[in-house]
């Protein structure tokens, strides 16, 4: 062995959490330890018991081409390459949003729908299906359902698709790149799942540079009040519901009233709205009368 001194796994990830404190970067620490399981292929929370590990130079210097890229803005799930997302990882890259807690809770609120999943292998479709995690998920908690995912962006298609294949649902997740009102029949859907673009144009600007310098714009980007796609989508959702479907959509915090009264006008009833973990409106339901 040589005379060099050999980082252990507690220097490196003391020394990478004080180089992202600097760049600015937020819970510099666990983001550091995100970076280090990836490496180690580990679990985060068993990195505690390994500390005093020496880590290979190999490691040292792919930790370190981690930080950097994250130091510069880089969001740490695409460094990474992955994502959990309800208890699966999923593929994440710039072609796609970041799964993210709040769009867990949407398909939560999807699962809990008693009334659509009694249905004979009921039919959904996730509209704007980004990396798939929705439809995926869906898939998995429900084998009898047939789902459909759609985005106007091939190149999120492709993601989804290379995220089907890894779970082996390619059979069983149906994903085409387009339009929805292109698509789908009419009354031909149990329901309609989306987390759509619905930031205003004017903040995309304003948000985070690691969202605003790396995730896609089409799929954050709602127009000028937000609300131009999530109006696509109630009324083009109208059309192809069979009587008595469903429509769960995630919106922005100041979206309840204006969304709400889209779905009114379009014949939905039952309109419920959820809070997020902060307490902030996010995810609407509605039922279209059979």
């Amino acid at each position: 062995m040589s005379g060099e001194s050999v980082m252990t796994l507690g220097d490196a990830l003391n020394a990478g959490a004080d180089f992202l404190a600097r760049k600015g970067t937020d819970e510099p620490r666990l983001t550091a330890e995100w970076l280090a399981a990836r490496l180690l292929r580990c679990a985060r929370l068993e990195l505690t018991s390994r500390l005093v590990q020496p880590l290979p130079e190999k490691l040292v210097d792919a930790l370190r081409r981690g930080l950097v890229r994250v130091g510069a803005g880089e969001p740490v799930q695409y460094v990474m390459g992955q994502w959990d997302f309800m208890g699966h990882t999923f593929k994440v890259d710039r072609r796609a949003l970041i799964p993210r807690p709040e769009t867990e809770q949407l398909v939560e609120r999807a699962l809990a729908c008693e009334a659509l999943w009694k249905r004979p292998s009921p039919t959904v479709a996730d509209i704007g299906t980004g990396s798939g995690c929705i439809a995926i998920s869906l898939a998995m908690a429900r084998p009898a359902a047939r789902i459909i995912g759609l985005d106007v962006s091939e190149e999120a298609i492709a993601l989804a698709r290379e995220n089907t294949e890894q779970f082996g649902l390619a059979a069983r997740v149906v994903l085409v790149a387009g339009e929805m009102s292109d698509l789908i029949e009419p009354e031909t859907l149990d329901a309609v799942v989306s987390n759509p673009p619905y930031i205003r144009t004017s903040d995309c600007e304003t948000l985070p540079r690691h969202i605003r310098g790396h995730e896609p714009r089409l799929a954050l980007d709602g127009g000028a009040d937000g609300l131009s796609c999530i109006e696509a989508i109630v009324t083009d959702t109208a059309i192809v519901l069979k009587p008595g479907g469903f429509i769960l959509l995630e919106i922005g915090h100041d979206q309840g009233a204006p969304v709400s009264g889209l779905l009114t006008a379009n014949g939905f009833t039952n309109v419920s709205i959820s809070p997020d973990l902060s307490g902030k409106d996010r995810i609407v339901s509605a039922h279209l009368p059979g």
